[in-house]
């Protein structure tokens, strides 16, 4: 049985030649080797290669509409199962679009490209990164070559035509494949595509038109910022190629642990140790915070692992004007280790008082007297 051809391509028995190529072109982007991998895209992609070739050439495609196949008579010598290495995917897209992806007219390429961007990371404090600041920086990074003012070519000197491409900064190459003579395109081996050849090169950046340079500069760090955050300055990074544009500088924050405070987002925490005494009966601590000290009630009876919030005492919002986050205590109340016998007697009087059990153990020790001899090591 003769094969459908048209079918194999996804055309109409009327499809015009413009058609075949489009479904060509559509089917080579998906089940071409070099696009993709899989096992049955190669035997795919020689069904494809076979249809097209037949139904383009008018003679074997009159042989299809009588209901023949032009490939199973001998007529198709380069045919699926007579095809040699593969046509790469870009060859076939430059036979399309006369080169380059997209119908994109090649040619030689300007020596002046886009600089990189740069990265540059800062240390904060806490404080510093809550409260912002101004600081300055060095940043090793290119700027324009003074000498030759970014054309990269010795003074009294011009880049000349390359002999190879002729100044077309590309060289174009026949192949001879299913579908005919390809002409495809490559950057010229000579001049890397630019179409020009620095004879002589400036002395001072070596035709690179940049030199590198370390830079001092201000940078201004906004309140709030938190680590791992980047500030951007636009235009401040490496100067391109053949003096082509900055790229940008990046400003990465690390901010370095605090000794008291923890910070999650723009809020603060704190531990702070109070004796089980003051819990029971309350008291006013003071707490040194980002702005100074700050006095809080700690009311009587507070348990161990309550928390008290300072509101407006953590770190200013990013861009939120004069909107802070909270500072929170976390309270270690801590029952005494070591008890002298007036202590412990007093503390017997209030168990008594509030009517609280204290076991007696059989040599008359109660538990105050337990908790004394295993904090002192003795049996």
């Amino acid at each position: 049985m003769a094969k459908d051809y048209y079918a194999i391509l996804g055309v109409a028995r009327d499809a015009t030649p413009d058609d075949l190529k489009r479904a060509y072109r559509k089917l080579a982007r998906e089940f071409h080797p070099d696009v993709n991998p899989a096992p049955e895209a190669q035997e795919k992609f020689k069904e494809i290669n076979a249809a097209f070739e037949v139904l383009s050439d008018p003679q074997k495609r009159q042989i299809v509409d009588l209901g023949g196949d032009p490939l199973a008579a001998g007529g198709g010598g380069g045919g699926a199962g007579a095809a040699g290495p593969f046509m790469g995917f870009q060859d076939i897209m430059d036979a399309f679009f006369g080169g380059g992806m997209g119908g994109a007219a090649r040619g030689p390429r300007s020596r002046k490209r886009p600089g990189s961007d740069a990265v540059l990371r800062l240390d904060l404090e806490l404080k510093e990164a809550a409260f912002g600041m101004e600081t300055p920086i060095t940043v090793d990074t290119a700027v324009v070559c003074s000498s030759c003012e970014g054309v990269g070519t010795a003074d009294g000197s011009q880049p000349v035509t390359c002999d190879t491409c002729a100044g077309a900064g590309e060289v174009q190459s026949v192949q001879r494949t299913i579908l005919g003579q390809v002409v495809t395109a490559r950057p010229c081996p000579t001049c890397s595509g630019f179409g020009t050849v620095i004879t002589r090169p400036c002395a001072k950046c070596g035709g690179e038109g940049r030199v590198p340079t370390r830079r001092k500069m201000t940078v201004k760090i906004p309140p709030g910022v938190e680590n791992g955050m980047r500030i951007r300055l636009a235009g401040q990074g490496e100067v391109g190629p053949g003096a082509g544009p900055p790229g940008d500088l990046y400003v990465e924050i690390r901010e370095k642990p605090h000794d008291v405070f923890t910070r999650e987002g723009d809020d603060l925490h704190c531990k702070l140790k109070l004796p089980m005494t003051a819990a029971a009966l309350g008291t006013r601590l003071t707490v040194t915070t980002l702005d100074g000290e700050e006095q809080i009630d700690v009311h009587a009876g507070t348990q161990p692992g309550s928390t008290l919030r300072i509101r407006g005492a953590g770190v200013p919002v990013l861009r939120g004007g004069d909107v802070r986050g909270d500072l929170y205590v976390h309270l270690d109340i801590r029952t005494p280790t070591k008890l002298d016998a007036e202590q412990e007697r007093l503390l017997h009087e209030l168990a008594e008082m509030r009517g609280e059990d204290i076991v007696e153990t059989s040599k008359g020790n109660g538990f105050f007297s337990r908790m004394r001899d295993a904090f002192n090591g003795h049996g």
